[in-house]
């Protein structure tokens, strides 16, 4: 597996870097806007900061775009259809499904983006593997869920099922973007990855991540 160089990895760094970038951007409205469902101000608090630091890494990740030469709008773009898709139609009713949400759906576009990062020349790679090493949100989430089940293990299956529909919603946009989008065609083909392989990788992921909260996959 070699990192990919020439004119299309510029693209494709241009690609992946404008997709991480507005999902940091969607982060950070969807954390501030969760802030408001918490149940109490320390919770409030706890979101508040981590909407904080999803702004910061946004920061960062427009800052390279610009380096690289491009326009950070215009390369997020491209993504705005497919996310807003995947909002729509998961939208939670309450605190514990937003928590559900971001614990599962954030959990996936992680895992998607390191499967095509893994290519990349060792700068843009570390860059993108650090906005996505931070797991304080989904600790965060994994450690209320958890809470949220021993207090009332009936919400077990309610929130099993919001999580299965996540995760097809979640999938589903995932490989309409590496199908829409050639340069990430490009890095996943430059690992040796098809999509078969990489539903698979995904889902593998997806049923462990339930099983340490507590949820039926």
């Amino acid at each position: 597996m070699a990192a990919a160089t020439g004119e299309a990895a510029v693209e494709a760094v241009t690609d992946l870097l404008g997709m991480l970038a507005y999902g940091e951007l969607v982060a950070f409205d969807r954390m501030a806007a969760d802030a408001r469902l918490a149940p109490d101000l320390r919770r409030r608090a706890v979101l508040s900061e981590m909407a904080a630091r999803e702004i910061a890494n946004y920061g960062r990740l427009s800052d390279r775009l610009a380096e690289l030469g491009a326009d950070p709008e215009a390369a997020m773009a491209p993504y705005v259809q497919a996310v807003s898709a995947y909002h729509e139609q998961t939208e939670p009713n309450d605190w514990l499904e937003g928590l559900a949400k971001a614990y599962v759906g954030d959990g996936i576009a992680d895992d998607f983006t390191r499967e095509v990062a893994v290519v990349l020349a060792t700068a843009d790679r570390d860059l993108i593997l650090d906005v996505l090493h931070d797991s304080r949100h989904a600790d965060f989430a994994a450690d209320e869920l958890r809470a949220a089940i021993a207090i009332d293990p009936k919400v077990r299956n309610r929130l099993s099922m919001w999580a299965r529909r996540l995760v097809g919603e979640a999938i589903s946009q995932s490989m309409r973007v590496a199908a829409e989008r050639p340069s990430i065609a490009m890095l996943l083909a430059a690992r040796g990855t098809d999509f078969p392989a990489l539903l698979r990788r995904l889902t593998t992921a997806h049923t462990a991540r339930m099983g340490a909260v507590g949820l039926n996959n």
